[in-house]
């Protein structure tokens, strides 16, 4: 089976290369000219675990190909995937630019029936555009082709998305046709052999799951880190609350876990879209506003700690940083808390050192040399008069407490993400502060 993908973002490259992986004869097509040349390189402009490997093995073996030429390929797939960026106009609302000038190319170079699916996480009623453009172009060049769009929404988490594709929870395909539907099936034929949920449905439901399923677990986060600070104030442990409303069956123990507030490419983002598109039908949003809200407000809560400790008298303090990533496994930086506490920090006259395993190269791209770059997380920790923990990267998890506390200016650890033990800290005279305890 041929099948083409168009964008190699973080979507698009890991859905080819699972999809070849699974034995599909897979073209990559994305504009950026630099990209592709790199991907034949053998270069990944993206990390994320085992994909650089799967990838090199893929297109050595012929599965996996890439191309800048839509057109090219169209007379030799039956599936076209759109995995272009959605990214969020000023108002909230998903940009469908990328997303409609697919469909424009697919409609002006196609010459027999083939499935236009959207995997980007669009609105709904994305697909209803998406045909009408389609048809727009076959109707000027005057001939009648048959075809069908579908909406398969993707679930990948950054740092386990190869995991994830090859052993979904489910797989949600929304169609309108039964050969849309068949064919469809038939690509996805492997992972229902492994007994893995396919669920088909109409369009917009399909295109309205992936965006309540964001929203609702940035909703739990947003809940937890509400209920987090309230612990504070009152004096209960949000560790021992978490686990005691968790073990609830009907609520469960994921994503119940307090921080320092989400980021990444799809939870702010989605959640933006959402609100937008109740705001176009005329309805609002009231809980997915406060989950914004408050998750916008939680990620200035290490700055504000901090703050407190020194009494608002920060300037020229040496701060540590550990983590920059959005979240552990990615060099992902999209709406990462990390921007928002560098911002305050250096607003407040503070000297900040940042490490992070992966993501170094990319917040350099993003901000320059207005930090310190450490060579590793103890560098970053000379001098330092606090440190502060923002990803929970697995070399961040046991380190040598003795060592950091000595090296130091100030042994002050306020750790974003609750992984540290607090009496562990006052043996090493470690002044330690978290979330919700």
């Amino acid at each position: 089976m041929n099948i083409a993908i168009v964008g190699t973002g973080y979507v698009g490259l890991v859905s080819g290369t699972c999809f070849s992986e699974m034995g599909v004869d897979v073209t990559c097509v994305d504009v950026n000219e630099e990209k592709i040349n790199a991907l034949l390189r053998g270069e990944i402009p993206i990390y994320e675990p085992e994909l650089d490997e799967m990838v090199l093995r893929n297109h050595r073996e012929g599965r996996l190909k890439f191309t800048t030429d839509l057109a090219s390929v169209l007379d030799d797939v039956d599936i076209v995937f759109s995995a272009v960026g959605t990214p969020p106009d000023e108002d909230g609302s998903a940009d469908l630019s990328y997303v409609l000038q697919v469909a424009r190319t697919v409609g002006q170079h196609m010459n027999k029936y083939l499935v236009l699916v959207t995997k980007s996480t669009v609105p709904v009623g994305t697909a209803r555009k998406v045909k009408a453009v389609i048809q727009e172009e076959l109707d000027k060049r005057g001939v009648q082709i048959e075809f069908d769009v579908a909406s398969n929404p993707e679930f990948l988490k950054e740092g386990a998305a190869i995991k994830d594709f090859m052993s979904p929870d489910r797989v949600v395909v929304g169609v309108e046709s039964e050969r849309a539907r068949n064919l469809m099936t038939k690509l996805y034929r492997p992972f229902l052999l492994n007994n893995f949920r396919v669920i088909f449905t109409d369009i917009p439901s399909a295109e309205m799951i992936k965006y309540a399923a964001n929203s609702m677990l940035a909703t739990r986060i947003s809940f937890m880190n509400d209920i987090a600070n309230l612990c504070e104030l009152v004096g209960a442990d949000v560790n021992m609350v978490r686990k005691g409303i968790g073990s609830d069956s009907r609520i469960g123990s994921k994503f119940l876990y307090p921080g320092c507030g989400y980021g990444g490419s799809c939870f702010p983002k989605d959640v933006k879209a959402l609100i937008k598109t109740a705001e176009q039908q005329g309805y609002d949003m009231k809980v997915l506003k406060a989950v914004e809200d408050v998750n916008e407000k939680q990620k200035s809560i290490l700055f504000e700690k901090l703050s407190k400790f020194y009494g608002g008298e920060l300037s020229g303090k040496q701060v540590c940083l550990w983590g920059l990533a959005f979240k552990a496994e990615t060099d992902d930086m999209r709406e990462a808390t990390s921007l928002v506490t560098i911002k305050l920090l250096l607003e407040a006259g503070c000297k900040v050192k940042v490490y992070d395993p992966v993501a170094m190269d990319e917040c350099r791209r993003r901000i320059g040399d207005t930090v310190e770059y450490a060579t590793d997380m103890y560098d970053a920790a000379l001098n330092a008069d606090a440190l502060l923990l923002l990803t929970e990267w697995k070399c961040f998890r046991l380190p040598s407490w003795g060592v950091i506390a000595k090296e130091m200016n100030k042994p002050l650890v306020i750790d974003g993400r609750n992984i540290y033990d607090p009496q562990e800290m006052h043996e090493y005279g470690i002044e330690y502060f978290c979330i919700g305890r």
